[in-house]
């Protein structure tokens, strides 16, 4: 897949392509049914199935001190992206220009003079321009002029609901993960750069690789069964996730100790896949209780994967 880091600098005379726009933040089912539907029109037509996502997404640079909690770093979005066929990935820096151009310069300008768009897929609810004024509505009158077609696709509901990154983001912050994987298609995943700790791990027996997360959407606190993703090799991975408040952490962190695992990772960046929360995140009254709970959490987190492995 091409990345195209700055849309505004492409073209104008860039390959036809067939495009959708949106954040597409955590590219999850109802993302992936639209992006079939982009990869399908585009296979047809002999031509480039491309996606042109915002960045920052919209509401971080509207609200700064409201800002979502994303689901996906730059990096995990691509290559989900890149999984599901699209073949071109434009990035539109959101700014001030951006969020002030009206909705026919947005589609005439952007649209079809950068990224060269001969038919527009979009979602359900997709809205553009100053003041969000542009709707399918508007695409549908004016596309014939600019020698572009449009189509819009229905929204997906599982169980009942519409599935959204917002219901996603509050499943994720309650701990609910196994139901996150119903909306996602798969695990969540965080995703950051080893930093180096305090050593408490080491210490008490148990080594863990503390996660700088690159993406903003943090499980609730406690201790997760998960998978820790290192130079592409999967390993099981009790993960504490919280204040520590045992030790007395000043800010949450992610703690993932690699279960038969001993490399030094610091600088790296991995990926934390998150299976099951398997408690709440509790204070105890010494140290002994602690190395005592923890081995108790190695053991459940073997568990867990023996019985899913069956």
């Amino acid at each position: 897949m091409q990345i195209i880091e700055n849309v505004l600098e492409y073209g104008p005379d860039a390959g036809r392509v067939v495009l959708t726009i949106g954040s597409f933040d955590g590219v999850h089912l109802g993302h992936r049914a639209l992006l079939d539907r982009l990869v399908n029109e585009a296979r047809q037509s002999g031509l480039s199935a491309a996606v042109m996502t915002l960045r920052p997404h919209p509401r971080e640079f509207f609200n700064p001190g409201n800002a979502p909690n994303i689901l996906t770093s730059d990096r995990q979005k691509a290559r989900l992206l890149a999984e599901s066929g699209v073949d071109k990935l434009f990035f539109l820096p959101f700014d001030a220009a951006v969020a002030g151009l009206d909705r026919a310069a947005f589609v005439k300008d952007i649209v079809v003079g950068r990224c060269g768009t001969k038919k527009l897929v979009v979602g359900h609810d997709f809205r553009f321009g100053k003041g969000a004024q542009g709707n399918y509505e508007y695409l549908a009158e004016a596309a014939p002029a600019l020698g572009m077609e449009v189509c819009q696709i229905d929204p997906l509901f599982a169980g009942g609901q519409c599935v959204s990154s917002t219901i996603i983001r509050e499943r994720i912050l309650q701990g609910e993960m196994e139901s996150v994987e119903g909306l996602l298609g798969r695990r969540y995943a965080v995703e950051g750069e080893v930093v180096r700790g305090r050593g408490i791990g080491n210490q008490l027996g148990f080594p863990t690789a503390n996660v700088a997360p690159h993406n903003s959407a943090i499980p609730a606190h406690g201790v997760y069964a998960a998978e820790a993703v290192v130079d592409g090799k999967r390993w099981m991975a009790a993960v504490n996730l919280g204040i520590a408040p045992t030790i007395r952490q000043e800010h949450v962190t992610i703690e993932a100790h690699l279960l038969d695992f001993d490399e030094d990772l610091v600088g790296k960046v991995i990926e934390i896949i998150f299976h099951k929360r398997m408690r709440p995140e509790r204070k105890f009254p010494n140290l002994d209780a602690l190395i005592a709970a923890i081995a108790d959490d190695v053991l459940v987190v073997r568990n867990y994967f023996a019985s899913i492995a069956k």
